[in-house]
């Protein structure tokens, strides 16, 4: 298909094609979440198939990230990126025409392996259309801020959806998106490299993704059960074994999954780490957050959906400075010093007291938000430049499996702070103080293994 030949397009089409694509696959993750008791209803299903309707999505999405990664790598990023779309989509259709409980869950199942197809090909992408330094971490920027805004607004849009249209709209939303993204990819971004010789590891392969999802589930349940349950211990248990079996396979491959030299670079080892570490804390303040809104102060859904707008409403401001800063500052300064803006919004929220107005939490909110997003665009940015020729699928499954992970940890520990403590105003202010310890060690870590400025990738593992 032939691509527009007007600058703009050339310049911004490849942009708006993989976020579009980025923010559908994590609207999903929340869009879902204000949906789930009505669809429960609708379709007769217990709170186990509740469970699965949610969780469903992101074990596979999570477990499958590293496989999207090398597939992309292997058979070309654009190629396997307009399969997860494409697939996603569909996914999403068969979802909205579900009539049963089996079939919903199957298609969030299917949904969640288009997602892993699409992120780690999205910023292999954006790496390819925008080589130039300054682009590239505009780019970034736009990309990561695209995380905060579809997390945010999925609790919004969705229970905007369901009280007006119906909650098979919440799938149905994606249809547009996806097809718009479908046909701008083909359309602005060039073919991608291909590396054929580059063999997949499936046996590799199977394990991380076992190990992954495992560790997702098992994090998941431990914020609801607690981490002594029989069921949490067995899927720990299970999560050592597939990492086991994993360390054994790499190191009697040929071709790893995970090459020793991606591990070894302070940038792509030490980003991942911190990537982890924002995550945890980013998501473990909207989640405690958001069950102090609804529980404690009596909030609804959707007034609840507003009243997380602070800590997004600086994530488009806050990226698009990032990028600009970048190139006089390089990205280390401004990744350590948004994570310490961040961490003092979580010990600000710590401080307030036992039952501060909302009015005073506000600050807190937009700091932590001001501050992930102007590190995310530098840790991005470190992560890909550093990947080698030929990795940058893997490099990016590497980050955001990291990401998810941290996720699923801080919506763990977070609900296991509120559900254990004493007091519920203590475990929350415990849980916030834990993210701000969590992202002045990602700041710390950052001082150590962010480069000053950008390093020149390797050209083989």
């Amino acid at each position: 298909m032939p691509r527009p030949s007007g600058g703009r397009w050339r310049s911004r089409g490849p942009l708006l094609a993989v976020c579009a694509g980025y923010f559908m696959v994590i609207l999903d993750v929340t869009i879902i979440n204000v949906a789930v008791p009505v669809v429960g209803r609708d379709l007769g299903t217990s709170l186990t198939g509740i469970q699965w309707i949610t969780d469903g999505y992101t074990l596979v999405f999570a477990g499958l990230l590293m496989t999207g990664g090398a597939l992309g790598d292997r058979l070309g990023s654009r190629r396997v990126f307009c399969w997860g779309v494409t697939v996603f989509t569909l996914a999403s259709v068969g979802c909205a025409l579900a009539r049963d409980p089996a079939s919903l869950v199957v298609a969030r199942l299917v949904e969640g392996s288009g997602a892993a197809l699409i992120v780690p090909g999205s910023l292999a992408l954006l790496q390819q259309a925008y080589p130039e330094p300054d682009a590239r971490s505009r780019a970034f920027g736009l990309w990561g801020s695209m995380a905060g805004i579809a997390a945010s607004a999925g609790p919004l849009l969705g229970g905007l959806l369901v009280t007006t249209v119906g909650w098979r709209w919440v799938f149905l939303i994606n249809v547009p998106v996806g097809v718009g993204c479908l046909a701008l990819t083909l359309w602005c971004v060039a073919a991608s490299p291909r590396h054929a010789t580059r063999s997949v590891d499936w046996p590799a392969q199977c394990a991380v993704a076992a190990m992954v999802a495992l560790l997702t589930a098992a994090l998941n349940e431990a914020g609801r059960r607690g981490w002594s349950d029989p069921t949490v211990l067995v899927m720990a248990g299970l999560v050592v074994g597939c990492a086991g079996a994993f360390i054994v396979r790499e190191h009697l491959a040929r071709a790893p999954v995970l090459p020793p030299g991606l591990l070894r670079s302070r940038a792509l080892g030490g980003g991942a780490v911190i990537g982890l570490l924002f995550n945890f804390a980013f998501y473990g303040m909207v989640f405690t957050a958001s069950l102090d809104f609804q529980r404690q102060r009596g909030y609804s859904a959707l007034v609840t959906g507003v009243a997380l707008l602070p800590a997004v409403s600086m994530t488009m401001f806050a990226s698009a400075l990032s990028g600009r800063l970048a190139r006089h500052t390089g990205h280390r300064p401004l990744v350590v010093c948004g994570m310490l803006v961040a961490g003092a919004g979580l010990a600000g929220w710590a401080a307030a007291g036992p039952d501060p107005t909302y009015p005073m939490l506000v600050a807190p909110m937009m700091a932590a938000g001001f501050g992930t997003s102007f590190a995310l665009t530098g840790s991005t940015s470190s992560v890909m430049t550093a990947a080698p020729t030929g990795y940058a699928g893997t490099a990016s499954a590497l980050f955001n499996t990291a990401r998810q992970i941290g996720s699923a940890a801080g919506v763990a520990l977070g609900g296991t702070f509120l559900a254990t403590a004493t007091d519920y105003a203590a475990g929350l202010r415990v849980s916030m103080g834990i993210g701000a310890l969590a992202y002045c060690a990602s700041a710390a870590l950052a001082a150590l293994c962010v480069p000053a400025k950008a390093t020149v990738r390797a050209a083989a593992v």
